[in-house]
């Protein structure tokens, strides 16, 4: 089987499994909290790296992520705005966000603020589409979505910064250390970005911010990332994080239009060989998610305090067997100016997973058990099978099962929460091939999603069924000077109920990528479309579907200064994703990096 383990303090650079264009094998730690190669693993994986990121030349987490393989994203509006991420038509609920290995989100509403996190603290990103609640728990019916945060270096020092200003009078700057001292590693990243913005709503009395209010809604955030880690030997190691991000968003409202936000994680991390096969991991952590909110009434706080550790094992049983089992821990803490009923939670989740390859067969199958103090256990399972019909192609078959327990405001929200739901749960098939011929590699995804139990309705009650049924094609290709992806998916999120589709979600989604390089200059576009959506249940609020084009530039004066330039939606496309919120129209921004 040939596995490397990996557990969060230690990990190696990659690109995505269908959409990357590498000439190295691939690793992924998400899809089985192991490190495997993509031709090892059987799920749906995308994986953006450093290099990625920064030829991407986007400034927010939403904006590359647009665009990918089973992920759709709804915004209200432009910079820093509530961002939806809709992962295989699931509800933005449903997808799990870590960061290094650490849950992040509210607790009352159940979203991780994802518009939130800059691009310039991050090292990859792992998209994992699919259910993965075997080892993970709640909130895994779509898929997780893992960001790694930018880790310590090799040698000595290396600086690098980023200058940067475009439309709306944006701003950014960024700069960071890493390096290495002996068994010691070490690396500090700060950056700031800040926009006028525009005015995000269109104004309406009868939908979107149920107001009219003309002005710009700005956005700034400040945030930086530390790690420091020592190895005592080759088999004890140990890393010390944290992460911060603080800043101001504005909005229209007729309430509170004015959010004073700040992302918090702080984890120290042990990793220690056992025997030559058996290494084990301790992981202490803490996450926090406040909000404070001006505006036009009185003002409000919502902060979430997680405190969580996990203890796991990998055992490499045999050449061709491995086995992974651990323990999760969870309090969630609310403290607010609404009273909740209720305003802590623990919740205790043991996890197994056992893989087995023979040839050209593989196997995995996997399990969990949560307890949760407040909706008691939960159990989900994978089985998924995988075969190699040539070292060029091969294939996997998986089912799993997953769950969602309810948030606070679900829970105990005054007039509005019901303590007596039930967490929604699914289930899910999935079919996969994926091959290479010569230059090209290629992926095919065929799925189906059955989600039970799920809540909405006023006053809030298990009150639906939906079924999710879509298709993803995937290509790549690299050449001497030319680079190119595309993909394609088609979605049918239905209502099981009324036949209905969800809100939200487009139909299809076609995206074409492609790029050139010529000595010091590198050039690069992109396309994305996507039919239309529907804002509401009852789909007789349509929201028309649209291309927009984006080309980027850069020139490297040598190899450690560069500038760069994009044109985003270069044709000044009208569209919008969520009703009365129009997305940005034409926008420009040049940057100077140094690296």
């Amino acid at each position: 089987m040939n596995k490397s383990y990996y557990f969060f303090p230690l990990l190696l650079p990659s690109l995505s499994i269908a959409e990357g264009i590498a000439t190295q094998p691939e690793m992924v730690v998400t899809a089985t909290r192991s490190a495997q190669t993509v031709e090892e693993t059987l799920a749906s994986v995308t994986v953006i790296n450093r290099e990625q990121i920064e030829h991407s030349q986007q400034s927010t987490l939403p904006d590359i992520l647009r665009g990918l393989a089973g992920v759709d994203i709804a915004s209200n509006g432009g910079l820093g705005k509530a961002s939806s991420v809709f992962m295989r038509g699931t509800n933005s609920n449903q997808t799990l966000v870590l960061i290094d290995g650490v849950k992040i989100g509210s607790a009352t509403l159940g979203l991780a603020a994802i518009q939130d996190i800059p691009l310039e603290q991050i090292e990859r990103i792992e998209v994992v589409r699919g259910a993965r609640s075997s080892l993970y728990g709640s909130e895994a019916i779509g898929g997780v979505i893992q960001i790694f945060t930018r880790a310590g270096g090799s040698g000595e020092a290396k600086p690098s910064l980023k200058f940067g200003m475009g439309s709306y009078k944006t701003q950014q700057m960024s700069l960071g250390v890493s390096g290495a001292d002996g068994n010691s590693w070490y690396s500090l990243y700060g950056s700031r970005i800040k926009s006028d913005g525009y005015n995000t709503c269109r104004g309406s009395l009868t939908g979107g911010c149920f107001t009219v209010e003309p002005d710009k809604d700005g956005y700034s955030n400040n945030a930086y990332t530390a790690r420091l880690g020592y190895r005592f030997s080759q088999d004890l190691s140990v890393e010390a994080q944290s992460m911060r991000v603080k800043g101001t968003n504005q909005f229209d409202s007729t309430y509170n239009n004015q959010t004073d936000f700040t992302q918090q994680i702080s984890a120290v991390k042990v990793l220690a060989g056992l025997p030559s096969t058996w290494q084990m991991s301790l992981n202490l952590s803490n996450s926090r998610d406040d909000q404070r909110n001006f505006g036009n009434v009185a003002d409000t706080y919502y902060k979430t305090d997680r405190n969580a550790w996990t203890w796991q094992n990998n055992i490499v049983i045999s050449k061709n067997e491995s086995l992974i089992f651990g323990y999760d821990h969870q309090t969630d803490k609310v403290d607010s100016t609404t009273a909740y009923a209720l305003s802590s939670r623990d919740n205790d989740g043991t996890f197994v997973q056992y893989q087995y390859q023979f040839g050209k067969f593989e196997m995995l199958l996997g399990g969990r058990r949560d307890k949760n103090e407040q909706f008691g256990t939960h159990k989900t399972g994978n089985v998924s099978m995988g075969y190699s019909f040539s070292p060029a192609f091969r294939s996997f078959l998986a089912y799993s099962t997953a769950f969602r327990a309810p948030t606070f405001n679900e829970l105990y929200y005054p007039n509005y929460g019901n303590p007596d739901i039930k967490p929604e749960t699914s289930h899910n098939l999935e079919l996969g091939f994926a091959g290479k011929i010569q230059q090209v590699n290629w992926g095919i995804n065929a799925y189906q999603t059955k989600i039970d139990q799920l809540i909405g309705g006023y006053p809030i009650q298990n009150i639906d069924k939906a079924k999710i049924r879509g298709l993803e094609n995937t290509l790549s290709w690299k050449g001497q000077q030319w680079d190119a992806s595309a993909m394609f998916q088609w979605l049918k999120p239905e209502d099981e109920k009324t036949g209905r589709l969800l809100p939200r979600r487009a139909q299809q989604t076609a995206s074409l990528e492609t790029g050139y390089r010529m000595g010091a200059w590198r050039l690069a576009g992109g396309v994305l479309a996507q039919s239309h959506r529907y804002e509401d249940a009852a789909n007789k609020v349509r929201l028309g579907g649209y291309t927009t084009l984006n080309v980027r530039s850069e020139y490297a004066f040598d190899q450690h200064w560069s500038v760069q330039a994009r044109l985003d939606n270069a044709l000044d496309k009208g569209y919008e994703t969520a009703a009365f919120y129009p997305a940005m129209g034409r926008t420009f921004f040049f940057s100077v990096r140094y690296q």
